[in-house]
């Protein structure tokens, strides 16, 4: 076996393959190129080009060496060699005709056949063997790391994937053109080439796979990497047991690709049983532990003979672990859960995940940038060359408008005949328009109509949480006053301190306006609550799931005088697969158009041309003739179809009475849009609600929280007044007889001040700097205010002679008192936060982010209080 093994020491079964490098002979360039360059330029030319003639000359001589250096050093040569053919074969035209380079003969041999050569005057044949050496090479290099690491394994893989990428680029790119001589090898075939990228990408895999059993990977997870290996082996042994394979390769190859193949899928059922066994599915469990025993057995029968011992101990120790599981899953089976085994044939493909994909060798091999020969591009021959490529793309561009009008031809009768929906309709699977169904699943993902009834609780908490707010607020004003006058109806005269409702006359009429904007609001929740009710019917049919089954069905008529309506709708839908084959061939006939162009290079036929360019263009453009009939062809075909499909969708459209079903049809569609309408009218209402009573209760907590910094300021006051009071009425009183009436207040806005003696001021409620919170930013006051003595503290803004903006209902501002009948309240708890939830129930979205659902609002800021009333409130709550 033409081949490289190693063995790890973490896997018995780690032993992969190396492919050796074709050998040649000897080939001089040199003198050749040369007499070309004097003969069809100069000899001044060529000895410019003496330096490039020799580095050619060297890769040669250093290609034809057994390869003596290092395997990265050979594979930067091969590189290095096959970008300068690329350069050669653009400028220097390699064949047996008189005009061309005719003196070079490239000599190959088979790298699995060392007898059989092949001999061509073909500079493909050289590409071709320099390719497949550098996938050789590429692969030896993967063997070269220690595969018992996972740095090493890492490094295998990228050589191995590498080594993918040049026998894929192979195949693709010189495969063919190397064959198309009376002398050639299987080794750089189509063929060939395509199996040996399999079984480099399989080792590849393999490497990941090792290193994710190192890694303690999950079961699952090793066991998709595991049939992806086995995938890889057997498309690698389905290429080696055909023809023009099949008898090119020792059989210690076929034994190695099929027990490793085996091996894989083994290992995946093995790994794919262990994730079932967790999951308690214990009869699939079984039949894949046996579908992987089964496997396993079959391969040694058929391959064991010239395999590696290695493998098959492998085989021979995950065959036990497979019949340990086996055994263990059967007993619990039976004793436990007595589930029916399904048969092998019944289970779906184990899954599996490509880790490792050929790599890409357009850049690595692009010669665009090779400044070899640069100076032998004839500017005539690049003239002509830009030429016919604008042939070649107006013939391109004219075929593409063709096959492309007749798709579009195609679309729009069907659409105009109703077709393929009416079929569709008649076999119980037609879907709505991708337009309105994404409308309907966007309304279903949010909740539907079903979901509104949870969004106008959501309100009715939200409201019921600010009027409780609104009670409590107007409680605390209540009873400081009632304190107040109990003292001043105590004290009499002496009790000089202002009275309450002259200080709290502008939170009072804030309060006030906050009452006006629930009473308006609870209108506008009500006009809600009644809109779902009037159009529940309406809306009803957004929560049919799935949507379709509310549509009307086109059924088959009652009555048939001859029941051919089976031969009908056959007929029609057989006519509807041809269409659909031709528009798959104007597909594939594009491509083609497409990968011509992109293949077709002239530009070494125009450099070694001597007649006329123009014979050359006819013989070269006849080549899309073919392509171009094609098209041809396929659309007249299509037109004729069309109208046979015409007549058979009116027979079709008679027998099964299809107008009525389209006009009933549309009326479902529209009915469907006016529920979606109407929900979001709706949705957009009630959020515009719960956006609302977020914002009004944050402004009324902001009130309360000047309402309790007013009542305790008050409450300090008053007791230093009553101390005062009662020192005066026992004759003790130690004021100034000069600056009597100490707590003489002014009246709200007054401008002058009244000093005390500790420097203490009492400021209006609504004035001055908060002790403990920042003010918000959205309520402005003006740069003066009045000043009150007697306070020990800074005092908290209390008079704001500024007016709140309206609110956004525009309703009328209340009266003073209370804007309606208090109701009786739960006092608050004593560490209520009034910035926070609005009490300890309430978690709805917009309270909770991590409760929040598709469409809903986001959690307000408390952090920054919003502005109230709120800006670009809509016009829904300003009714």
């Amino acid at each position: 076996m033409v081949a490289q093994v190693f063995s790890s020491s973490l896997s018995s079964a780690n032993i992969m393959l190396a492919i050796y490098e074709k050998k040649t002979v000897a080939v001089d360039l040199y003198r050749p190129l040369r007499n070309y360059i004097v003969f069809n330029y100069s000899e001044r030319e060529a000895q410019n080009l003496e330096d490039d003639l020799q580095t050619l000359k060297q890769m040669r001589a250093d290609l034809e060496r057994a390869a003596s250096d290092s395997l990265p050093a050979r594979r930067d040569l091969l590189q290095s060699y096959y970008k300068a053919l690329c350069a050669v074969e653009s400028r220097f035209p390699i064949s047996a005709d008189k005009d061309h380079v005719n003196a070079v003969t490239f000599t190959w041999y088979d790298a699995f056949k060392n007898k059989q050569k092949a001999s061509q005057q073909n500079i493909h044949l050289e590409k071709a063997a320099v390719l497949f050496n550098l996938g050789a090479v590429q692969s030896q290099i993967g063997l070269t790391f220690d595969r018992s690491s996972i740095e090493g394994r890492r490094q295998a893989s990228h050589a191995f994937i590498a080594a993918a990428g040049a026998f894929a680029f192979l195949r693709d790119n010189e495969s063919t053109k190397a064959s198309m001589g009376s002398s050639a090898t299987l080794d750089v075939s189509v063929e060939c080439a395509g199996m040996l990228e399999r079984l480099m990408l399989a080792q590849a895999q393999e490497c990941v796979f090792e290193n994710s059993i190192a890694k303690g990977s999950t079961p699952g997870v090793c066991a998709k990497i595991s049939r992806q290996v086995g995938i890889y082996y057997e498309e690698a042994l389905a290429a080696l047991n055909v023809a023009p394979l099949k008898e090119h390769f020792d059989k210690t190859w076929l034994s190695h690709v099929q027990l490793k193949a085996a091996l894989f899928y083994a290992e995946a059922c093995y790994r794919y049983g262990l994730e079932l066994h967790e999951k308690e599915e214990i009869a699939e469990e079984i039949a894949r532990l046996k579908s992987g025993i089964n496997a396993l057995s079959e391969a040694k029968k058929s391959s064991s003979k010239g395999a590696a011992h290695q493998i098959l101990d492998a085989i021979n120790k995950l065959e036990g672990n497979l019949n340990r599981n086996l055994e263990r899953a059967v007993k619990e089976n039976d004793r436990v859960y007595l589930m029916r085994v399904p048969p092998a044939s019944s289970l779906p493909p184990l899954p599996s995940f490509p880790m490792v994909k050929s790599m890409p060798m357009n850049e690595i091999l692009d010669a665009s940038k090779e400044k070899m020969f640069a100076s032998l591009v004839p500017d005539s021959s690049a003239k002509a060359l830009s030429r016919y490529t604008e042939m070649v793309d107006d013939i391109i561009r004219t075929q593409a408008e063709k096959l492309q009008q007749a798709s579009e031809l195609t679309r729009v009768r069907l659409k105009e005949m109703d077709l393929p929906d009416s079929i569709l309709a008649l076999e119980g699977n037609f879907t709505l328009p991708t337009t309105l169904k994404e409308d309907v699943e966007a309304v279903q993902i949010s909740g539907g109509p079903a979901g509104l009834e949870a969004e106008l609780q959501q309100l009715r908490d939200l409201r019921r949480v600010n009027q409780e707010l609104l009670v409590q607020t107007e409680e605390l004003l209540q009873k400081e006053a009632t304190e107040d006058g109990q003292f001043r109806s105590q004290f009499g005269t002496r009790w000089t301190r202002p009275q309450s409702s002259t200080l709290t006359k502008n939170l009072q009429d804030r309060l006030n306006r906050f009452a006006a904007n629930l009473k308006q609001a609870s209108e506008s929740d009500a006009r809600i609550e009644r809109s779902v009710r009037d159009h529940s019917a309406l809306m009803s049919i957004l929560d049919r799931r799935p949507i379709e089954s509310a549509l009307p069905t086109l059924a088959r008529p009652i009555m048939s005088l001859d029941a051919n309506e089976d031969a009908i709708v056959g007929a029609l839908k057989q006519s509807l697969r041809q269409l659909e084959t031709l528009g798959a061939q104007r597909a594939g006939l594009e491509d083609m158009l497409k990968e011509m162009k992109r293949k077709d290079d002239i530009l070494p036929k125009l450099m070694a041309s001597t007649g006329s360019y123009e014979d050359l263009f006819r013989k070269e453009i006849a080549k899309y003739d073919n392509i171009c009939e094609e098209i041809l062809q396929n659309i007249e075909a299509q037109d004729q179809l069309l109208l046979q499909i015409q007549a058979q969708n009116d027979q079709f459209a008679a027998v099964f009475n299809l107008e009525d079903y389209k006009a009933s049809r549309e009326k479902s569609y529209k009915q469907i849009e006016a529920a979606i309408a109407k929900y979001r009218e709706i949705k957009e209402n009630v959020n515009e609600g719960l956006k609302f009573y977020v914002t009004l209760q944050d402004a009324i907590s902001n009130v309360k929280q000047q309402c309790s910094d007013f009542v305790m300021t008050r409450n300090i006051q008053c007791r230093e007044m009553i101390e005062d009071v009662q020192r005066q009425m026992a004759g003790f009183s130690f004021q100034d007889k000069n600056a009597g009436g100490a707590y003489n207040y002014p009246s709200v806005g007054q401008p002058n001040q009244i000093p005390r003696s500790s420097s203490q001021q009492q400021m209006d409620p609504g004035s001055g700097p908060h002790p403990h919170r920042p003010q918000t930013p959205y309520y402005h006051h003006p740069p003066e205010q009045p000043t009150m003595p007697g306070y020990t503290h800074p005092p908290p803004p209390y008079t704001t002679a500024q007016p709140s903006p309206p609110p956004p209902y525009q309703a009328a501002a209340a009266g003073s008192g209370l804007p309606y009948p208090p109701q009786p309240q739960q006092p608050p708890a004593a560490n209520q936060d009034y910035g926070q939830p609005a009490y300890p129930g309430w978690r709805g979205p917009y309270y909770n982010a991590h409760a929040q659902q598709s469409g809903s609002l986001p959690r307000p800021p408390y952090t920054v209080p919003s502005p109230y009333p709120p800006q670009h409130q809509s016009g829904y709550y300003r009714q």
